[in-house]
């Protein structure tokens, strides 16, 4: 299933260009990867989904999470997909999405989703370049009362992101390297 992921991220989410794209961090790469070209198509995030539970989590030592959850909208389908994955083994296992900004009216929540029920959450990320997104998404998620020492992420762009979540106390533990896609076209 890795290698399967491994080819499409290559073959369907990895662009270059000559001229620069600008990350959510706001840095500058010639290298992109856009892996909503994953989680948005229905038989990729399944994969991808199957792939968390059924391997990467134990190979993480993740065991009996309660919640996974992230920053909209990256992380909001692959909570969702890891949720219905964890379906199939009858066991209930609760997506959290956090908003960008809390909404303006109603409650005014911060985080969707079971926070009365679950102590704890998995963080979620698709790309950590920075970390800053993630790092957002962690201070909503314990700002909500709920308890954030570990997470996972489909790619780990090694551009200190991890690095600067680890200094939140939160181990991340990526699916790929940015090293993994081995020499890049045009590096």
């Amino acid at each position: 299933m890795k290698q399967e992921l491994l080819e499409l991220i290559r073959t369907h989410a990895y662009r270059y260009s000559e001229d620069p794209f600008t990350l959510a961090s706001g840095k500058q790469s010639r290298h992109y990867f856009n892996c909503k070209e994953i989680t948005l198509v229905p038989d990729r995030l399944e994969l991808l989904c199957k792939l968390i539970v059924e391997e990467h989590l134990s190979l993480c030592g993740i065991s009996n999470p309660q919640a996974f959850g992230g920053l909209t909208m990256g992380a909001d389908p692959i909570c969702y997909g890891i949720s219905f994955e964890f379906r199939k083994q009858k066991k209930n296992v609760f997506p959290l999405i956090v908003r960008k900004l809390s909404k303006d009216h109603g409650t005014k929540k911060l985080v969707e989703g079971a926070i009365k029920t679950v102590k704890n959450c998995v963080i979620v990320d698709d790309v950590i370049t920075t970390g800053g997104s993630t790092i957002q998404a962690i201070r909503a998620l314990r700002d909500s009362g709920i308890e954030v020492t570990q997470g996972i992420c489909i790619l780990d762009r090694q551009e200190g992101g991890m690095e600067a979540i680890r200094e939140e106390g939160v181990q991340i533990f990526p699916i790929f390297k940015k090293s993994d896609f081995g020499n890049l076209e045009h590096e």
